[in-house]
């Protein structure tokens, strides 16, 4: 195979030729992992299982095959302007998170793919993702609405220069993004504990997740947790801890992207800043609590105004993107020039190819 739109020189944004079938897409992103880091068999096989299941589960476990077909499908916009961008978006990634002044914050809240790329990749894949999702009865919104509220926010600021989100407790923010008043989830800590302990983790792993202690603790038990679709088979760990009277958490997950560009794009995105969350060596690390954690559609209040929250996931897409000055103020002109429905459209059209894989990739696991 050779590629005909290199991203990157490793990793799952590596475009091969579109006769490349999603089953050998994925058996060579997966030996690509394999060379990178160990590999949890259990956790990946979750992983297949989940996106044979749901075409949303899908979408959101196969970054490596839309960074495949992308460039195909919405061929005019590999001349977009570039920006460093998210790359994996889609609408479960987002949550929230205390800036250093202990106020709730609300963003993107996983950098793992993000690599310099045409700003329309972040805001088609976003799109798309809210189709899928509404096919899926996880949103109701409009796939037209959904895109113009999109857009909405992402060009008023990148006009603007930006708009954290800095929630504070505030009532009527927290209810309109669907978040409940704040209160601890049920069994948080107790449904930590049930993941399987580690005896023996890797020490670069116990060095990260010894980065974000600064006091005293006790009783640290490490244990193997599974969490998001994406990188489901990675390593990730979390540590349990007693610290000065209560419970803290921290977790560590493998860094598979470049680390420069992980960092870069958390670091400066316009945002209140999670001061937990960073890498260490090839670690990215952070908090875990109830409210520090990220939020599935799926979980949010019935009472959501679904408008309001894709149009704040066009703001923060908006806020990553002011994260490069040069590529944004491109950015910002070339979407002012395009017409009314190209996010329409171009969603529409890489839904469609996504669905069209996964029927392909449904049909060879039936008749294996």
């Amino acid at each position: 195979m050779r590629p005909i739109w290199q991203v990157r020189r490793h990793g799952p944004a590596i475009a091969f030729e579109r006769s490349v079938d999603i089953h050998q897409a994925t058996r060579e992103y997966e030996r690509w992992l394999r060379r990178e880091t160990p590999i949890v068999a259990s956790a990946l096989r979750d992983k297949h299982a989940r996106m044979r299941d749901d075409l949303y589960a899908f979408l959101r476990g196969t970054y490596y095959r839309w960074a495949q077909l992308y460039p195909s499908v919405a061929a005019d916009d590999r001349r977009a302007p570039r920006v460093l961008a998210v790359g994996d978006l889609h609408i479960d990634s987002f949550g929230t998170w205390r800036d250093s002044e202990g106020r709730l914050a609300w963003g993107v809240d996983d950098f793992d793919d993000a690599h310099p790329l045409p700003y329309t990749n972040d805001l088609v894949r976003l799109a798309a993702s809210a189709r899928i999702a509404r096919d899926a009865g996880l949103i109701e919104i409009r796939p037209r609405d959904a895109c113009d509220a999109i857009l909405d926010g992402y060009v008023s600021t990148l006009g603007q220069g930006g708009s954290p989100f800095v929630l504070a407790e505030s009532h009527e923010h927290l209810e309109k993004l669907g978040i409940e008043e704040l209160k601890p989830p049920r069994h948080f800590w107790d449904r930590l504990r049930e993941w399987p302990v580690v005896r023996d983790p890797p020490r670069s792993a116990l060095t990260a997740l010894g980065a974000l202690v600064t006091h005293p603790i006790t009783h640290r038990t490490i244990v193997r947790r599974e969490a998001g679709l994406g990188s489901l088979g990675q390593p990730r760990f979390a540590m349990i801890a007693e610290c000065d009277g209560g419970e803290i958490a921290r977790e560590a997950k493998a860094l598979i992207s470049p680390t420069r560009y992980y960092q870069r794009a958390m670091t400066r995105a316009i945002r209140s800043a999670d001061p937990f969350q960073r890498v260490v060596g090839r670690w990215i690390v952070k908090r875990l609590a109830p409210d520090s954690n990220p939020i599935e559609i799926a979980t949010l209040s019935a009472k959501r105004d679904e408008a309001r929250l894709v149009h704040a996931m066009g703001v923060e897409t908006a806020n990553v993107h002011l994260g490069s000055p040069a590529g944004a103020k491109a950015a910002l002109t070339d979407v002012r020039r395009r017409h009314s429905r190209w996010l329409h459209q171009a969603a529409k059209a890489m839904a469609q190819a996504i669905e069209q894989e996964w029927n392909e990739y449904r049909m060879r696991i039936a008749g294996a």
